[in-house]
């Protein structure tokens, strides 16, 4: 029998405000950060790696719970824990007084989704596959099993969620050799248009990601109208009018500036406007919908939880749905959203970046395809060629698409030379650092 011995968790925070990586209108110094978990095992080739994303002050917190949400899995069988996903999230979700503190939001549902992510990489390195193969060799029984579906029976029933499943599950090999044959699955990059990047940076980054084969590329919005048209004219004279222009407002406006600032920067031909608003202002994304079309509206990296999602799809608010591998509580609850998603027509297009993400997200876009939406149009998943050296097993891109991995697990794992080097704030880059992490943000807020 091999058992969890250990629960280890890590703060890892990078210093990307030192470079403006990752800078938007409401986020402009972020230092990329994980709640990095690491389950250990008595088998020393066998352990489960996971994470959920911050940007820097904080994230010992999200660490904290992290720890609080993996302590009841330390002297647990893995074949047990392995052998019923749904089960374990369903416990481990259940304390009701790590519930409290939510419930099924803020940091005790980041903590739950580094937890089971490292749950599901322990699951998949035990089974030798990755992720995705893992999860689209599983029978619809047992993909419904997993899935969250709790509060969500007016929108999708188990039986409704089946039948999504059943239906796609004959032709599931096939579209596993059509992605192999076209190279990967496709994403678009946000590398190029941060906010606090030069004219000249944004030039040349713009001109690299056409030259590297994306059709797609976002550019940050938000903080100052002019500068956004001015910044959106010299996107368009690089990548032309053929390829998709995505902009990301990161939640700045309230509703009536949203739709006027859209409509101001229609002459642009967004393909989307993304988080326009609050996240949680479910009737303030329709009312920004029907205001700005033929403009799509996206959302959902701040989505908290499925419930939100649910009322989303109802509501008719959004054109395309971008859940988030780290803010969700792993793929029991991303399941959830991928079938009701399919139910309602409405594409999913999983926000990336940050650190480690991209690593996620490939594996769930790949098994939407496969198993869950069987097709690609309109979707395309988000790409930031940001920290992932870190990475054993890191993604790959290539012509502007995820090539499927092959190892077994989530893709989760860092090296241990980052966790000795970037670990707050003990490890050798903050402890040796000739600025302190308040010196960076006081560099940062004099520029």
């Amino acid at each position: 029998m091999t058992t969890i011995v250990d629960a280890l968790v890590y703060d890892l925070r990078f210093p990307t405000s030192l470079s403006m990586d990752g800078s938007d209108a409401m986020n402009k110094d972020g230092d990329y950060s994980a709640a990095y978990v690491v389950l250990r095992t008595d088998d020393a080739a066998l352990s489960g790696y996971g994470f959920t994303f911050t940007i820097g002050r904080g994230n010992d917190l999200a660490v904290e719970a992290a720890r609080q949400r993996a302590l009841p899995l330390i002297g647990r069988d893995v074949a047990e824990i392995v052998g019923d996903l749904g089960g374990i999230y369903r416990e481990l979700s259940s304390d009701s007084q790590l519930r409290w503190l939510g419930p099924e939001k803020g940091v005790v549902h980041l903590g739950m989704a580094a937890v089971m992510n490292a749950v599901w990489d322990l699951a998949a390195r035990r089974a030798g596959k990755p992720v995705w193969r893992l999860l689209a060799e599983m029978t619809p029984e047992q993909l419904v099993d997993a899935a969250d579906l709790r509060y969500l029976s007016d929108a999708l029933t188990r039986e409704e969620a089946l039948e999504i499943l059943r239906e796609m599950e004959p032709t599931r090999a096939q579209r596993i050799a059509d992605l192999e044959q076209q190279g990967g699955y496709p994403c678009y990059t946000t590398s190029a248009g941060w906010l606090g990047y030069s004219d000249d940076k944004l030039r040349r980054l713009l001109q690299e990601a056409v030259d590297s084969g994306y059709r797609h590329v976002k550019l940050k919005v938000g903080a100052d109208l002019e500068e956004d048209k001015r910044r959106l004219r010299i996107a368009r004279e690089v990548i032309g009018w053929d390829a998709k222009l995505m902009i990301d407002a990161n939640q700045v406006w309230d509703v009536p500036q949203a739709i006027d600032w859209v409509r101001e920067l229609a002459e642009f031909q967004p393909h989307w406007i993304e988080e326009p608003t609050s996240p949680d202002d479910i009737l303030g994304h329709a009312a920004v919908r029907r205001a700005v079309a033929p403009i799509g509206v996206a959302t959902g990296e701040h989505g908290m939880n499925r419930v939100l999602f649910k009322q989303m799809f109802q509501a008719e608010a959004i054109d395309f749905c971008q859940l988030d591998s780290a803010r969700l509580a792993g793929i029991n609850e991303i399941l959830a959203v991928y079938l009701m998603a399919k139910k309602f027509d409405v594409p999913v297009c999983p926000h990336a970046g940050g650190v480690g993400l991209c690593e996620l997200v490939q594996h769930l876009s790949i098994f939407d395809y496969v198993a869950v939406s069987g097709t690609l149009e309109d979707r395309v998943t988000e790409f930031v060629d940001h920290l992932h050296e870190h990475f054993v097993d890191p993604c790959i891109v290539v012509d502007g698409k995820y090539v499927l991995p092959t190892q077994p697990g989530y893709s989760a794992e860092v090296y241990d030379t980052t966790i000795a080097e970037y670990s707050y704030p003990n490890g050798t880059y903050w402890a040796g650092a000739s600025l302190s992490a308040s010196d960076v943000e006081g560099a940062v807020s004099a520029r």
